[in-house]
């Protein structure tokens, strides 16, 4: 993207509606030689909504290993993480991983005390770095409309885990979306908040906005929701 700045983009697969991606630094790139890598949704059940992190397993322990991959990067780095922190997302985009995007705050911390930099600077969403390095793949399906698990973690008001591996469907109204225009990475805070196409159905959006720019590319997807036929029963 510009003279001597280098990163790496991991395709992480479906959730949330869309395809995923996670950032690293160049430096951190020789992890997807030891690890494998997925979306995962985590659900607060305390009314703040849903986030999508990549997740990472090492590839010679399996799936018991897995790992938020901001965590890995940060221990990587820094050394481990003590009881009572975590490491959260300067910028609030929780796919991007480079170590300058990555802070360690008090467990109680609450993300959205820090601005959304990035998406929120004059350049807006278009230009956050995380859209302008995913617009630098060819060809790859970031519009493509299928429905897949989505494995997610159900945490409690103080972070903990309460139940591993929920397997829902996208389809399920059970999910938390996030806005359908690529550039943006806003989440659903409760169920249902985002408006959906009122044509296909099968999208939503955090706002109007989203919705008009993302009208262009979206119009050559979207197709109108038949109803089911509805067969009379003759009465007996």
């Amino acid at each position: 993207m510009m003279a001597g700045f280098k990163l790496g983009i991991i395709r992480l697969g479906r959730a949330a509606g869309k395809t995923k991606y996670a950032l690293l630094d160049e430096r951190d790139i020789s992890l997807v030689e030891s690890h494998a890598f997925e979306a995962r949704t985590e659900v607060d059940h305390d009314g703040t909504g849903a986030r999508v992190y990549a997740y990472t397993y090492d590839i010679q322990s399996g799936l018991t290993t897995g790992q938020l991959l901001h965590s890995i990067i940060w221990e990587k780095h820094n050394g481990g993480i003590a009881p009572g922190f975590k490491v959260i997302h300067k910028n609030n985009i929780t796919v991007d991983n480079r170590l300058e995007n990555l802070m360690l705050v008090p467990e109680n911390y609450k993300t959205s005390a820090i601005p959304d930099l990035e998406t929120s600077s004059k350049y807006g969403k278009d230009q956050s770095l995380y859209w302008l390095a995913v617009q630098q793949l060819h060809g790859d399906p970031v519009y493509q409309h299928f429905h897949e698990p989505v494995c997610s973690r159900l945490l409690d008001r103080d972070g903990d885990t309460i139940q591993e591996d929920v397997t829902v469907v996208e389809s399920s109204c059970v999910l938390f979306y996030e806005c359908h225009y690529p550039p943006c990475t806003n989440m659903e805070k409760h169920l249902r908040e985002f408006s959906i196409c009122g044509r296909c159905q099968a999208v939503r959006y955090c706002g109007l906005t989203c919705q008009q720019r993302d009208w262009p590319v979206h119009k050559q997807y979207c197709r109108e929701r038949r109803r089911p036929d509805i067969t009379e029963i003759p009465d007996r």
